[in-house]
């Protein structure tokens, strides 16, 4: 087969294939547990060979090298999504943060406001037909690969084989690296007590024949075990991790009631282990798509009952959420929440709900506050949010006017805060504390 022959034509050993980056150039990265380590680890091979490349990607699984102090001057980040491996390189200015939605990053690419130069990429081996698949990460990575001038793919054996439009033939790769490794994984995050009480409440809110859409971490989590009694749930989310998989043996996830891709789970990604890895490698109900489809607000909103559940760091109380920074301190990123909370708000009987723990730092703030922290960027804004939910309760705020909100709000808030909440609303003269009742005599 001709395909055969172009392969062996490209394979090169990691160093060879990193040749193609110079000075210069914009390298794009796999982001999340597909992060191709083989490639990453030669590129840094390059760093007393170049000066001024700019890396690009959304979180990363791996150490991310590059962007040690070491690197200045050779390698700088610009993360359109920020992980805990970058975080102290933005806030120490040696790395930079680009703020978007997840569903307006491949436009970038494709518009030319952030074109690429080298993609660096990892997949499974090629078919009988020579294509790859791009696995467990499709996410932003397709486009890359497309727009990308060159791409360089790390081959791995041990890449879950995954359905949806999440293949590039081995014809529009310019250099292979094999290399069989073990993915990156994401550990499952602890549950805790109020993580448990937090989604308890969350799951309050979803009806059988609800479509998901969950993060990652102990939330989610927790959402999801909740939710074995109900009845035809289906998927459609940015990701998913190792919590779906008992949903779906036990047959609560089946997506029968779908009426936007029925019996199909739609994703972008996967952040997990191995179990997850395993779960999805040659799964026909796992359909993988570009995050730019997945996260359209307006496929989103075909999902009738569609459930969109996203964390915060801060919500104020005329309902402003940020969820990418603390303070001035950028977090994460803007990511896919308000495509979601948007999809989910347009969706017939839809429910876009901010999850979050009434207080942070041991209990010693609140995160429902007066006001955002200054330099604290709004994500969503106060015209977008609906629910709010803490492990006190349910704040539903769509409609509703800042008093009402305020209310809602302090009703959800730690009970140790909420007399200051209500000072604040006394002098703003937005509220006024309720009185205490009168008992007759």
């Amino acid at each position: 087969m001709s395909w055969e022959i172009e392969y062996k034509k490209k394979l090169r050993t990691p160093d060879e294939a990193l040749r193609c980056v110079q000075s210069g150039m914009r390298v794009y990265i796999q982001p999340g547990c597909a992060e191709p380590e083989t490639l990453v680890e030669s590129l840094m091979q390059r760093a007393p060979h170049v000066e001024d490349v700019e890396i690009v990607h959304m979180m990363t699984m791996g150490s991310a090298p590059y962007v040690a102090p070491d690197m200045a001057g050779h390698f700088r980040h610009n993360a359109v999504f920020i992980g805990s491996n970058v975080r102290d390189a933005i806030n120490d200015g040696r790395a930079d943060y680009t703020p978007i939605y997840l569903s307006e990053i491949e436009d970038l690419f494709i518009s030319g406001a952030m074109p690429l130069d080298v993609a660096l990429v990892q997949v499974s081996p090629p078919d009988a037909h020579g294509f790859c698949s791009f696995g467990v990460g499709v996410d932003t990575t397709l486009t890359a690969a497309n727009q990308a001038r060159y791409v360089v793919a790390q081959v791995n054996d041990q890449m879950p084989r995954t359905y949806g439009d999440c293949f590039i033939h081995v014809n529009d790769i310019d250099a292979v690296v094999e290399s069989s490794r073990p993915l990156c994984e994401m550990k499952k995050a602890p549950i805790t007590e109020m993580h448990t009480a937090i989604a308890r409440n969350v799951a309050g809110l979803i009806e059988d024949g609800s479509v998901l859409q969950t993060g990652i971490g102990g939330i989610p989590d927790a959402v999801l075990s909740f939710l074995m009694d109900r009845k035809d749930l289906g998927v459609h989310s940015e990701l998913v991790s190792d919590g779906v998989i008992p949903l779906i043996e036990a047959g609560v996830i089946t997506g029968d009631r779908k009426n936007f891709k029925p019996r199909k789970i739609i994703v972008g990604f996967v952040l997990g282990t191995k179990k997850v890895f395993q779960f999805v490698d040659d799964n026909p109900i796992f359909e993988f798509h570009p995050t730019s489809w997945v996260n359209d607000p307006g496929y989103i909103a075909r999902n009738d009952r569609m459930v969109a559940i996203n964390s915060a760091l801060q919500v104020d109380l005329t309902g402003q959420v940020c969820s990418d920074s603390i303070g001035n301190q950028f977090y994460s990123g803007i990511g896919g929440q308000v495509d979601f909370l948007r999809g989910a708000s347009r969706s017939k009987g839809g429910k876009p709900i901010i999850a979050i723990s009434s207080v942070a730092k041991g209990g010693a703030i609140s995160r429902i506050v007066p006001m955002l922290s200054p330099g604290a960027g709004v994500v969503t804004s106060r015209g977008l949010v609906r629910y709010v939910v803490t492990e006190f309760g349910v704040a539903y705020l769509h409609g509703k006017s800042i008093r009402e909100r305020a209310q809602a709000l302090i009703e959800i808030a730690h009970p140790k805060f909420r007399e200051e909440l209500y000072t604040y609303c006394e002098k703003t003269k937005w509220l006024q504390r309720p009185q205490p009742a009168v008992t007759a005599r």
